[in-house]
């Protein structure tokens, strides 16, 4: 990580104290299908076969993605183990979070 932490780092942690987000490729998945999430981010370090199955589970579902960074610095940001996948469960959260890596 740079010396100067990226601001939707500080929101994705912001939002893990919020309780609004979910993690792991399974309870993602599940989320997906429930249509419960606003954003989807993937780690770049990322299996194939996870990228392809969450890419294509939220393609279907019409569930944004973005692919970013590392396992470790997911993880760091919400104070956990190295997380692969995070899905964000509030559209306030989402839309800002969207922005900032989109800048």
């Amino acid at each position: 990580m740079s010396e100067v932490t990226p601001k939707w780092i500080s929101l994705l942690g912001l939002a893990a104290r919020a309780r609004q987000l979910t993690t792991g490729e399974e309870l993602v998945i599940k989320e997906v299908r429930r249509r419960s999430l606003y954003l989807v981010l993937l780690s770049d370090d990322a299996a194939e076969l996870t990228k392809k199955k969450i890419l294509d589970k939220c393609s279907h579902y019409s569930i944004p993605v973005r692919i970013l960074s590392d396992r470790s610095t997911l993880g760091q940001a919400i104070g956990k183990a190295e997380r692969v996948v995070i899905g964000v469960k509030d559209a306030g959260f989402a839309k800002k979070m969207t922005a900032l890596i989109d800048q």
